[in-house]
């Protein structure tokens, strides 16, 4: 990874962050937008996305039609408490607190508060941030990159101990997952979009940016799972969301 930067402590406790709710027109299938805070054991506190531009909850129509989202889907519910600043409130937190922001790659979905946190880093995937613009919604990249210290991610690596980061382009060009290790809860996958569902593999991961990728990294993900005998939380499952354990509560 470029700009090396490596967590002081290792995870103690995560969080599920509910950015709202998404129907897609293709299947009706209703999918949870979610984001995570990690903290660790030395007061780091780890952001990882951050949900629909702040537009979506003033007037979701208005903003559909202005990124021509509708070809896809409809927001269902993206209210002023879907955004991150008032889900980090629910845990006591401030945008201020947060040490280490990061992308999972830069659809719509997850990149409409990348200048929330400007004291904190973005550790992001290099392919996507060699872009011109996020990525946002099929080729719009309505959105600038906002200034700060951008840490590339190249390949999988340890951010610190218990705290994997891995790189499964697929989805994205540079998707990220991660492996989390908690006191309590042992090892937790956090798949984000690479697996954004378990029925998207039986359905060799159609629609992906690149296919074979995605398959490849998905079967790698889910074999990782089954060695760690991992918890995976899946990005955008239908099935899994409504009884998700989300904020104010923690997974310790």
């Amino acid at each position: 990874m470029k700009n090396h930067t490596q967590l002081k402590g290792k995870p103690i406790r995560l969080a599920v962050l509910d950015y709202g709710l998404f129907q897609v027109h293709a299947n009706g299938r209703i999918i949870g937008i979610c984001g995570f805070v990690i903290q660790t054991d030395t007061d780091e506190t780890v952001l990882i996305d951050t949900g629909f531009p702040p537009k979506y909850a003033v007037d979701a129509d208005a903003a559909t039609l202005e990124d021509d989202l509708g070809s896809f889907g409809r927001v269902l519910s993206v209210t002023p408490d879907n955004m991150p600043a008032a889900q980090l409130s629910k845990l006591g937190i401030y945008p201020r607190d947060i040490t280490l922001m990061i992308q999972s790659h830069t659809h719509i979905d997850h990149v409409g508060h990348m200048d929330l946190c400007p004291q904190a880093p973005i550790m992001i995937s290099a392919a996507e941030r060699a872009l011109p613009r996020p990525l946002y919604w099929s080729g719009k990249q309505a959105m600038e990159w906002p200034e700060a210290n951008y840490l590339l991610v190249e390949q999988d690596f340890t951010l610190g101990e218990g705290f994997e980061v891995l790189l499964c382009p697929g989805h994205a060009p540079g998707q990220l997952a991660f492996m989390i290790d908690l006191p309590q809860t042992g090892a937790m996958l956090l798949t984000s979009d690479a697996i954004s569902r378990a029925s998207e593999i039986d359905e060799d991961f159609a629609g992906s940016w690149d296919v074979p990728l995605a398959i490849h990294h998905g079967d790698r993900l889910m074999k990782l799972a089954a060695d760690r005998d991992a918890l995976v939380i899946f990005g955008h499952s239908p099935e899994q969301w409504p009884t998700l354990r989300k904020a104010p509560h923690w997974f310790e």
